[in-house]
């Protein structure tokens, strides 16, 4: 059956009005608090904060907090619970909505003046929270001295309206126990792809000429995330010099697709027979290698609790450092919702800086995203460092690159382009021609500007 447009949307608008009704009221009802000292230390590094005074001043006041995660999944939950116990006047009620709604819910209710005065942020939907996010009232550069990767995240104006509590990339997760068999070692971990390949090779078996276990596979979407980090590793940007054109068909992409096509078809050690899905076959302890990122870890934890595996830094061409290791992307910190009331706004921004300073709300992302600490303090922490993903970020940091919230065309037609090279016998030079013109396409009437330009190491790049 289908649905009128305009029905859905009014029903969209109609339960939105639904859950921006409950609980967003200035003065709602509750406990005073009269106490402004609360006998506790003042907490944080350069962004510190105070927690002796009063919130609201004193009086009730509710807000609500938007998310797509949960307790366990969503850091921000675990904050809301020691901030609520240190300020009881202060009620902030967390609303869960579900991914696939989460993204025409929240601006609707954004718009209007009983939306969150708080909400989860991811990157990749930047364009649709902006124009309703407040400015964080928190000094730039106090940002930038305690988190490694604020300074992407300025406008033009040097202000934010979040930035990254903690960082992800890709990494290379190998099965221990295939790994041993092979008669390798922890001292047989590859730096180079030359190294990579001759270790991939002894992890991979066949039974005549049917491959039984691959050394390596990246069957599936792997190549989309993969192919953005090696072409870093050679100093080929993603975007164009001027950030506005995706930088797919040229010859470092072309090299790198013949990289990894030479793995399978020259070096053996997978094949594009071999499965369709990485994941699934990394877990059922039919592949010995794959590159994936800390998302990983969950996948593993939930899907395949037996694999004994380990996990170590992605290869480069040489010994030497490159432009970029690899690209990275961060889980945002909260927005505040500007079109909120004074009230509600001046209790979201002080719970935003509580957050910022509170090595708590970081170490409980690592924990529950399996992310790196993108506060600098903690990026030395021996627990944190215990973590196998993070030994493996950690001496690679200062060397990932942030391209911005890139247009899904960069991967989803980088995926086309794998597969028509992989699975359809095109040619790499067709297969990159027309992903170069499909992502061309995708992004003509879009406003996205690489952040490219804002790496240290900018410079350096071809």
């Amino acid at each position: 059956m289908k649905i009128n447009k305009g029905i859905a949307v009014a029903v969209a608008a109609l339960s939105i009005v639904g859950l921006a009704a409950c609980g967003n009221s200035n003065a709602a009802s509750g406990t005073t608090d009269t106490k402004a000292d609360k006998g506790l230390d003042v907490i944080g590094d350069t962004i510190t904060y105070d927690p002796n005074h009063l919130v609201n001043d004193g009086k009730p006041i509710q807000l609500e907090y938007w998310s797509w995660g949960s307790k366990g999944t969503d850091p921000v939950y675990k904050m809301i619970e020691s901030y609520t116990k240190t300020y009881p006047n202060v009620t902030i009620k967390t609303v869960n909505v579900s991914w696939d709604d989460y993204w025409t819910k929240l601006p609707l209710a954004l718009k209007g003046k009983n939306g969150p005065a708080v909400f989860n942020i991811h990157n990749s939907h930047d364009a649709l929270i902006r124009p309703y996010a407040a400015d964080y009232d928190i000094d730039t550069k106090s940002l930038e001295s305690d988190y490694s990767t604020a300074s992407v995240h300025e406008d033009g104006n040097g202000k934010v309206k979040y930035i990254d509590s903690v960082i992800n990339t890709g990494n290379i997760y190998y099965n221990k126990t295939l790994w041993s068999e092979a008669g390798l070692t922890d001292a047989d971990i590859p730096t180079t792809w030359d190294e990579f390949i001759q270790v991939a090779q002894k992890l991979t078996k066949t039974d005549g000429s049917k491959m039984t276990q691959a050394g390596f596979n990246f069957n599936g979407d792997a190549y989309s995330a993969i192919y953005q980090g090696l072409n870093y590793q050679k100093g080929e940007l993603l975007f164009s010099e001027d950030g506005k054109k995706a930088n797919y068909n040229n010859d470092v992409t072309k090299e790198n697709m013949q990289f990894l096509k030479d793995l399978y078809d020259k070096y053996k050690v997978g094949s594009v027979d071999f499965g369709n899905d990485y994941t699934q076959s990394f877990g059922n302890g039919q592949s010995a290698m794959i590159y994936a990122w800390g998302h990983m870890e969950g996948t593993l934890k939930e899907k395949y609790p037996d694999i004994d595996y380990g996990v170590f830094a992605t290869p480069t061409f040489s010994e030497d450092t490159p432009f970029a290791y690899d690209r990275y992307n961060g889980e945002s910190t909260p927005g505040v919702n500007k079109n909120q009331s004074k009230e509600q706004q001046a209790v979201a921004q002080d719970f935003i800086k509580y957050l910022l300073a509170n090595d708590d709300y970081i170490r409980e992302a690592v924990s529950e995203l399996n992310s790196f600490p993108a506060k600098t303090s903690l990026q030395n922490d021996k627990d944190i460092l215990s973590k196998p993903v993070m030994a493996a970020i950690q001496p690679r940091v200062d060397r990932l690159i942030w391209p911005g919230p890139a247009p899904s065309t960069v991967e989803s037609s980088g995926t086309t382009a794998f597969q028509n090279v992989f699975q359809n016998g095109m040619s790499i030079d067709k297969a990159l021609k027309e992903a170069q013109g499909q992502m061309d396409t995708d992004m003509k009437s879009s406003d996205f500007t690489s952040m490219e330009s804002k790496y240290a190491y900018f410079d350096e790049h071809k």
